[in-house]
């Protein structure tokens, strides 16, 4: 089963929905909720449901994306925002607009750029400029297209940290391209690896973990912009072929940070083995546990926010609920 892309569920009475669906009851779904396909698609999540005498128990990480790229980077005002109250839209925006956070409420009328805060925080970690936050849904939430530079330009003076974290990254790759020597940066090591005389040469970025990203057969070349960028061959998503792509420094610091934060979630799924419970499945940084109902919620969200041993000061936060079957909270 394919259980990344699932329809989301919106439906308030989502558990009416289901015992109407369950005593075919399609008239009655028509009449409450107008549309019958529509209402089917956002149950198909709440087929999954736990052995008898049991609950699901589902958890995942939160702002865990956010958390990872400052911890990595470096951005000291950032980590200490998850350190403390975690209210990091709040934050951002207090960041970019020069004030106290305090002023960031309800109530107030600076309340307002908590909204330019968050399309911020979710549209610009890795290089991306206006049209990621149009992307985001920045024009959906009531900005306006010609505010948009003003909003990159603010985030990434609050941010140069990461800013500086994707120059890094891009230098890094390219010297080892180029000299064939290993290049060192904030816990990653970038190689040139592989058998060149037969052609299977390989960029790897080391992770903290230890775990690896491979470019398969990657080569200088200049890019759309003219500038020297790293080219590789990958899997096209439409094409299911072979094909080469390029990259730069923001896009490599996705693929790294994403890859970190699976390997956090791998050291979760192996803290919740040794407690004796079963993680069902998993959809991107979300577990769903088939566990006895004395089974907390705080507790699974405990084991998220445990330490990570390869990863010093990177901290974590966990947040679920708890149902008799599956569905997005």
């Amino acid at each position: 089963m394919q259980l990344q892309n699932l329809p989301r569920n919106y439906i308030k009475t989502l558990g009416y929905a289901r015992k109407l669906v369950k005593d075919k009851n399609f008239a009655g779904i028509r009449l409450l909720y107008g549309n019958v396909p529509d209402t089917l698609s956002q149950l198909i999540r709440t087929a999954f449901i736990p052995s008898e005498g049991n609950k699901f128990v589902v958890a995942d990480f939160s702002a865990i994306e956010a958390r990872v790229i400052a911890w990595l980077a470096g951005e000291q005002w950032v980590n200490r925002v998850f350190a403390t109250h975690g209210k990091i839209y709040e934050a951002t925006a207090a960041q970019m607009f020069g004030m106290p956070e305090e002023r960031i409420v309800k109530g107030n009328p600076e309340y307002s750029l908590r909204q330019k805060g968050k399309v911020a925080t979710l549209a610009l970690g890795y290089q991306g400029g206006v049209n990621a936050l149009i992307a985001m849904g920045a024009l959906n939430m009531g900005l306006a297209e010609d505010e948009l530079p003003d909003i990159v330009q603010r985030w990434r003076q609050a941010n140069r940290q990461i800013c500086g974290l994707w120059h890094a990254v891009e230098s890094a790759a390219l010297a080892a391209m180029q000299t064939a020597q290993p290049q060192g940066i904030n816990g990653l090591v970038f190689s040139l690896e592989g058998d060149l005389l037969y052609g299977q040469s390989f960029l790897t970025v080391q992770l903290p973990s230890g775990r690896k990203l491979f470019y398969p057969k990657p080569f200088l070349k200049e890019n759309q912009f003219g500038k020297m960028a790293i080219h590789y061959h990958t899997m096209g998503q439409q094409t299911r072929k072979w094909e080469v792509t390029s990259t730069y420094g923001g896009k490599m610091t996705e693929n790294i940070v994403q890859a970190i934060a699976r390997d956090c979630l791998a050291v979760t799924l192996e803290r919740i083995a040794a407690r004796g419970l079963q993680v069902v499945f998993h959809v991107h940084d979300e577990v769903i546990i088939d566990a006895p109902m004395e089974t907390t919620v705080d507790e699974i969200c405990g084991l998220m926010a445990e330490p990570i041993p390869w990863a010093p000061g990177l901290v974590l936060k966990g947040a679920g609920f708890e149902n008799d079957y599956y569905m997005k909270d």
